[in-house]
């Protein structure tokens, strides 16, 4: 039980700490996205010129928002499930069916670890059609953003959703060993300084 708990408790204040900064990067994502699909609007529609960059730019922040935010939901089980043979289920059973579930999806995070790196790598040789990096305005030359900086958000995500799902079977283990008075309960939105 103590080396469960010793490989838990560093592990829940890492996520708890790192998906905290995760959703509010994730938060500035989502206000950069709103402000660039507006911005596109009222030109198109104000001033008939509409950007080239705006839409790209939105998808951009999308995509780092998922990233960041999905392995926060993860954890606190807001992902879409059915639970019903779970909760029918005595606790022992059901902790057993929660551990074999969470190894099937690490499994499944694994696989998608190894060809989110292929599809970051093969990111590197394309390069964005609208987005820049603005170094002109330093008296430099304007750079192509690269579209693996888009694609990383999604193996960033992949990532953290594997550390998540370490720390939730963790957790399994030590309900299953007779430890589960000893966890902390998951911070929640409700939970000031939740992650």
């Amino acid at each position: 039980m103590a080396i469960l708990m010793g490989f838990l408790v560093p592990l829940q204040f890492v996520n708890t700490h790192v998906l905290r900064l995760g959703r509010a990067i994730a938060v500035f994502a989502m206000a950069v996205m709103v402000l660039s699909i507006l911005y596109q609007v009222v030109m198109r529609y104000g001033f008939n010129a509409a950007p080239n960059w705006s839409e790209e730019l939105a998808r951009f922040c999308m995509l780092w928002m998922t990233g960041l935010v999905a392995p926060a939901a993860y954890r606190r089980g807001g992902f879409v499930a059915i639970d019903t043979l779970t909760i029918l289920l005595p606790k022992g059973a059901a902790a057993i069916l929660n551990f074999i579930l969470l190894t099937m999806a690490l499994l499944v995070l694994v696989v998608a670890l190894q060809l989110g790196w292929k599809h970051v790598n093969s990111g590197w040789l394309f390069s964005s059609s609208s987005l820049r990096l603005p170094l002109d305005l330093i008296g430099m030359q304007a750079v192509k953003l690269k579209l693996a900086w888009m694609f990383l958000s999604l193996f960033v995500g992949v990532i953290l959703l594997i550390s998540v799902t370490v720390e939730l079977l963790l957790r399994e283990l030590v309900r299953l060993t007779g430890g589960g008075s000893r966890l902390a309960p998951l911070p929640t939105l409700a939970t000031p300084g939740a992650e």
